[in-house]
């Protein structure tokens, strides 16, 4: 249920979501920033920031941004996925499996966090959790492309595996 407060913050962000959509990042940016100076508890100007930094390549700032929503918003779930890949990407793993854990602990079945997570756990390494968590993203139906990607890294695991004296046979 939408609270009026809600609609002003998703109000707030259109014109910033404009940009977004048509790609132009920079000017994104501006608009956002003005929009937390006019309310620094705006959950959807901080979330969209975070994109915005992202398209940039500006990762640590795109980090901030998300986690500031999760400030403002703890159960902003697309701010705690996109926080879990962007600490993946910045190399705190531990941080980016905290964080989409607590995402599936909000929205299990969740496919955006099943996604992220299988990426974390492949990330620092553990093939086992990293299977289970794509796998069963797989199972969600997922877009073609990424069904794709995923289907080719498990296949990439499988293949990496070390073999066994049977195997050897």
């Amino acid at each position: 249920m939408s609270t009026k407060l809600d609609k002003d913050h998703w109000s707030a962000v259109e014109e910033a979501t404009e940009l977004l959509h048509e790609e132009r990042f920079r000017e994104a940016l501006v608009e956002l920033r003005r929009v937390l100076e006019a309310d620094p508890r705006n959950p959807y100007a901080y979330y969209f920031l975070g994109i915005a930094f992202f398209e940039v390549g500006e990762i640590e700032p795109a980090r901030d941004a998300y986690a500031s929503c999760l400030r403002v918003a703890p159960a902003h779930l697309g701010a705690r996925v996109a926080l879990c890949h962007v600490l993946r990407i910045l190399g705190d793993v531990r941080g980016a499996i905290r964080e989409g854990m607590a995402a599936l602990s909000r929205a299990p079945g969740d496919a955006d966090a099943l996604y992220a997570v299988g990426l974390a756990y492949y990330a620092r390494g553990d093939e086992a959790a990293a299977k289970k968590y794509l796998e069963t993203f797989l199972a969600t139906g997922p877009q073609f492309e990424v069904a794709v990607e995923t289907r080719a890294l498990l296949a990439a695991m499988d293949t990496d595996a070390p073999k066994s004296e049977e195997d050897d046979a």
